[in-house]
């Protein structure tokens, strides 16, 4: 989706770069003042669906409904996602007012809305800090907030701002300007929103430029992507993944780092390195947000989104975000703290044969004999010594749930 916008985020990004000690020095001259996120929308992270990943551009009204009635046909909404999150391309021209209006595929959004509504679930849309779309559709600039006014009145619960051509204003500018105008426009539609006055989660899309994660809830943001866009193939779903390693300090109840959607069921992937998505997603505290067709998923499919214990793990009430502690080779150890005193021990084998992997539980801060479940087996295993060589097959993950005796 982004492909042709990047071309001046590259050229920014690259400006940047070449002034690091005057980029840190900006980060103090700073001047908005801190702001928290609003964490009554986004507690937890936000679950859901969203149209990009399979659809792209072929989204319209009726899929979007048949879309929230197999996520409450397949068990979805129970387990925990509620977003329909309509992506690029639903945008139409503005009226004489200036206000925005959906093109003929959407020839109707607040009933839209409303249809959503009534399944239980809560309806997102796409709009970008530029003024077009990456697709080229009707961007936000200078309307900011006559769209979140828009938003509200239709009944939007999500917004997904996506940098877009707002790059190519920053490419215009000297780095100090371009950092301080990166955060201007997402610290505008931010109080627009507020000023609108309905709770929608605020979902910046700006591929983890200017190291988001360390501003994203100054300027208001339920979730920030810490990351280009994902594909349907391991070895970009785990780059991805893998890099959000070092991130963990920054998450936390209402404010999240989101490493893109999910791909799971759009068959790129096998069986093992979708329960290895899946699985690091859920460590990572990360939006899980579906990017497949809901009304033509497998069983298996089903069972990888709605297992309870990885929700849990996403889910979990005490916020934490996982991360790695130690790696060897292309063999890897994360953990995650949970609420109940517990911790998601989770090793992952990026290669594509089988390797044994030793867990030393003491390396991992265990100071007692521990007892651990297998969550991907659903096995306890009972007291476990305390160094341990597991065999773990190429592109999969084994997650223990550990507890101190």
């Amino acid at each position: 989706m982004i492909k042709n916008c990047l071309q001046p985020l590259r050229h920014w990004r690259a400006m940047i770069a070449t002034s690091l000690t005057a980029s840190l020095l900006a980060v103090t001259a700073y001047a908005h003042a801190a702001k928290a996120a609003d964490a009554s929308v986004a507690a937890t992270p936000p679950m859901g669906w969203n149209s990009w990943n399979h659809f792209a551009e072929k989204i319209d009204d009726a899929t979007v409904r048949a879309q929230a009635d197999a996520m409450v046909a397949s068990g979805m909404r129970d387990a925990g996602y509620v977003y329909i999150n309509i992506d690029d391309t639903w945008e139409g021209e503005r009226d004489a007012q200036g206000n925005i209006r959906s093109n003929a595929k959407f020839p109707d959004m607040k009933a839209l809305a409303d249809y959503v509504h009534s399944k239980g679930l809560k309806l997102g849309i796409y709009s970008s800090p530029g003024p077009k779309t990456c697709a080229g559709f009707e961007g936000s600039y200078g309307h900011e907030e006559q769209d979140a006014r828009t938003y509200a009145a239709w009944g939007i619960d999500y917004l997904k701002y996506d940098l877009c051509s707002y790059g190519e204003t920053l490419e215009k500018v000297d780095p100090f300007e371009a950092r301080r105008l990166l955060r201007a426009a997402y610290e505008k539609m931010h109080q627009a929103l507020k000023k609108a006055g309905r709770p929608i989660v605020y979902s910046l899309c700006e591929y983890g430029y200017d190291s988001v994660w360390h501003w994203g809830a100054e300027v208001g943001a339920n979730a920030w992507r810490t990351t280009g866009d994902i594909t349907d193939t391991y070895d970009r779903m785990s780059e991805i993944g893998f890099q959000q390693a070092g991130l963990s300090k920054f998450a936390g109840p209402g404010h999240w780092n989101d490493p893109d959607m999910l791909e799971i069921g759009n068959g790129g992937m096998k069986p093992e390195e979708y329960r290895t998505h899946i699985s690091l997603w859920a460590l990572l505290a990360a939006p899980l947000l579906a990017g497949n067709d809901l009304t033509k998923m497998t069983p298996e499919t089903i069972a990888l989104l709605t297992n309870r214990d990885i929700i849990a793990i996403d889910q979990d009430k005490l916020g934490k975000q996982g991360d790695r502690v130690y790696s060897e080779g292309e063999l890897e150890t994360w953990m995650k703290p949970m609420a109940d005193g517990s911790k998601i021990v989770a090793l992952f084998n990026r290669h594509d044969v089988q390797n044994g992997i030793i867990v030393d539980f003491r390396k991992l801060g265990f100071k007692h004999p521990v007892k651990a479940h297998d969550i991907w087996a659903n096995k306890d295993l009972g007291t476990m010594p305390e160094k341990v060589e597991l065999l773990l097959p190429g592109h999969d993950v084994i997650l223990l749930r550990v507890t101190e005796k």
